[in-house]
């Protein structure tokens, strides 16, 4: 509560001294004139504006990513190009494929973005929100027309998570023109062929986008082969200026091998080899929605959403420690039996929003809420004995006490939620904006469990009501640029995977509280030089409580709450569009970008009892796994006519993988430091007739070898290389 009180009391100050807005009373704020210009520019990174549908973004620190004129290989979702202009992003490379997407922001877990509430079009698209955040699903880029990034002040209008949101905005259409087709056809390294065909239009009132997309791959590492396939439709049907119905339907399916983990020897012999040739992975994914949209005035918006996912995750593989090989078993004559793991999602839920704009003070100010209702089951089944082959197989081929599984359990989630922020207009160039965000929340778990000494797992449910507590404020300097400042309280539910023991002797603290704490930011952006200098260069602090941990505690395995971090530091971003300074070279383009972060994430309680009488061995001044300290990515952007192409420089500091902080790799590889890494990026693009395309591209030009991430566990204990040099070229036409 001290906390709060003095962050709350210094954001509050920062806010009459420095915050900043634009002057919403006018038909064109300054804000909107900006995003305006940078819209109509052939810039790839925006920001959002104070106001967006029903949703406020004065004083958040955001990025708008706009695919269109990315420069990066959007054939593989290459996400250390795509979002090579976030400060402060750090991304794990453990798979080439793209399917899926692992983000972090200030020293938080990239593992499948889940700090983040990651949305596609405005609506939930991980596992489950809360007991299991993971995002295996991501759009292929080319069917994108933005990525929008809230960091953690994120958490008052879209949940309670520390890193924020991640919102990926897909094409509702292909122009104004009955029927538009698009195409890709990609041909890469390593059998690599990526296709992507889209067709859209609209028709007086009704519009509609629909794509598909395949892509698969030997991959760069032995037994890495992927192939997936996505198909999406979209359509919006206006009934007048005030009614709006839209609904999209989403579907992926994909299988890839996992090549597993290597020890530090293999991966310093050689990257690209594998021990594992029948580990599998799967995930069929469903995604769906309806919005409707009701404005009734200029003034007056409200959307009401219902949203669900339907989903699966599966994996079948051999995932004993990197030193136990996958031989043959002399005794039966093939193989050991591989073990089984499945999950099944269905989550449903619908959110009411709504915006006002009104008058007060002289200016015109507004107030948003809204309301959520949120449902989630998971059925999770694990540790069946499977077969003895080696293609992606579920199937079971013994039963354990009767049971196919170990363990069978079935988890609830049941989520009623409710915000509200004011955008305070006080003066024309100050805005201040309070928030509040109500969680009731509800974890069910039940079912079959070989750890005890019945199996069964009686119904045991978690209730807990949570209050989350905002300020943001923004303080325009002249007609392009602001200073922004932030606070929110951040919220993390105990996950599925936490509350269940991993084996017979393990115990779970049954007073294991939820993580708790906040986001700060207090930054300066905008664009000067007539928008041909942009720029965002903030300082911010992250406060997480009660993190979950193991600790040893009378020789027996105990979860429970380990103790604090706090992560602090700089993100950066700049850039410099040459030639828009010297307007007489028109057909001529030269521009260069440096993004730079700095984040001090560590310890700074350690609640472990078995070593609080010995000072030596506490983590407090530890720095926090996977959070490098310094990231910069910078890149240089030559334009003429048609062509275009983009050089681009990425450096990621070393990383420790355990709290421990440990340097040297233990015997199965699971922990150990990370050296620092450096990869270089060449992407080519001519466009022609306005109607042809041909992209082209070497990533990692220098084939660096490097590592991003260590597994415990799927997708293979061990070390897990990055990608090495690949080609890719891209044919594409649009008409």
């Amino acid at each position: 509560m001290r906390n709060r009180l003095s962050l709350l009391s210094t954001i509050a100050i920062l806010s009459s001294t420095y915050s900043f807005s634009q002057d919403t009373s006018r038909v064109k704020t300054v804000q909107d004139v900006y995003v305006r210009e940078l819209l109509g520019s052939s810039s790839d990174m925006l920001r959002l504006p104070n106001i967006q549908g029903t949703d406020i973004f004065a004083g958040k620190k955001n990025e708008v990513i706009k695919i269109g004129t990315s420069s990066a290989d959007l054939s593989t979702n290459n996400s250390r190009q795509i979002f090579n202009k976030v400060p402060g992003l750090s991304i794990w490379e453990n798979d080439g494929s793209g399917i899926q997407t692992g983000i972090a922001t200030r020293g938080l877990s990239p593992n499948r973005s889940w700090e983040f509430n990651v949305r596609q079009n405005g609506t939930d698209i991980s596992s489950e929100v809360f007991g299991y955040p993971e995002a295996y699903y991501a759009p292929p880029s080319e069917a994108l027309e933005k990525i929008e990034i809230v960091r953690g002040a994120g958490s008052l209008q879209y949940g309670p998570q520390f890193g924020g949101m991640l919102n990926y905005v897909t094409k509702k259409s292909l122009g104004n023109k009955p029927i538009s087709v698009e195409s890709a056809q990609t041909v890469g390294s390593f059998s690599l062929f990526n296709s992507f065909n889209a067709i859209g239009g609209k028709i007086k009132k009704f519009s509609y986008y629909a794509y598909l997309h395949q892509r698969n791959a030997q991959g760069w590492r032995e037994n890495s082969a992927y192939r997936t396939r996505t198909a999406s439709i979209s359509m919006t049907y206006d009934f007048s200026q005030k009614w709006q119905l839209s609904a999209e339907y989403t579907n992926m399916n994909y299988v890839s091998q996992q090549a597993g983990g290597l020890s530090d020897l293999q991966f310093a012999a050689d990257p690209r080899q594998s021990s594992r040739e029948r580990n599998w992975f799967s995930t069929p994914w469903n995604t769906g929605s309806v919005q409707l949209t009701f404005t009734p005035s200029k003034t007056t918006q409200f959307t009401v959403k219902t949203f669900g996912v339907v989903a699966q995750r599966n994996s079948v593989g051999f995932m004993k420690a990197i030193t136990i090989a996958d031989t043959i078993n002399t005794l039966i004559g093939s193989y050991n039996p591989r073990q089984v793991d499945r999950d099944f999602y269905n989550n449903y839920g619908v959110e009411l929003r709504g915006i006002h704009r009104y008058q007060a003070l002289g200016h015109q100010s507004a107030v948003s809420g809204g309301v959520r209702a949120y449902t989630g089951l998971t059925e999770r089944m694990q540790r069946g004995i499977g077969s003895t082959g080696a293609d992606f197989d579920l199937s079971i081929a013994s039963l354990q006490n009767q049971q196919e599984y170990g363990a069978h359990l079935n988890f609830g989630t049941q989520n009623l939620a409710a915000f509200a922020e004011n955008m305070f207009q006080l003066t024309p160039k100050l805005t201040v904006t309070p928030g509040i965000r109500y969680e009731q929340i509800s974890n069910t778990i039940n079912g079959f469990i070989n750890t005890s000494s019945t199996g069964l797992l009686e119904m045991q449910q978690r209730d807990r009501a949570v209050i989350l507590l905002g300020i943001g404020a923004q303080y325009q300097v002249g007609k392009t640029a602001n200073i922004y400042a932030n606070f929110s309280e951040a919220y993390r539910p105990v996950t599925f995977s936490e509350l269940t023991p991993a084996a017979t002797t393990d115990i779970i603290d049954p007073n294991l509280k939820d993580a708790a704490g906040y986001n700060a930011d207090l930054g300066f952006r905008g664009c000067l030089l007539n928008s041909a200098l942009k720029f965002d260069v903030g300082v911010f602090q992250l406060f997480y409580d009660n993190r979950v941990g193991i600790i040893s505690l009378d020789n027996t395995p105990y979860r429970t709450n380990i103790g604090a971090s706090l992560s602090q530091g700089v993100e950066s971003y700049i850039e410099l569009d040459i030639m828009k300074m010297m307007p007489q070279f028109s057909n001529l383009g030269l521009s260069v970008f440096a993004n730079y972060s700095y984040i001090d994430a560590r310890y700074t309680r350690w609640d472990n009892p078995a070593l609080v009488n010995d000072p030596n061995l506490t983590l407090v001044g530890k720095r926090i796994e996977n959070a490098p300290q310094h990231m910069l990515r910078t890149g240089l952007t030559l334009k003429y006519r048609g062509f275009s192409s983009c050089l681009q420089y990425n450096y990621v500091s070393a990383v420790f993988t355990d709290a421990a902080n440990s340097i040297e790799a233990n015997t199965s590889a699971t922990t150990g430091q990370l050296p620092a890494y450096q990869i270089i990026d060449l992407n080519m693009t001519y466009q022609w007739a306005g109607i042809y395309q041909l992209r082209a591209g070497i990533n990692n030009l220098t084939n660096e070898v490097y590592a991003t991430r260590r597994a415990g566990g799927y997708p293979g204990p061990g070390i897990l290389p990055g990608t090495g040099r690949t080609f890719y070229l891209t044919a594409g036409l649009r008409f």
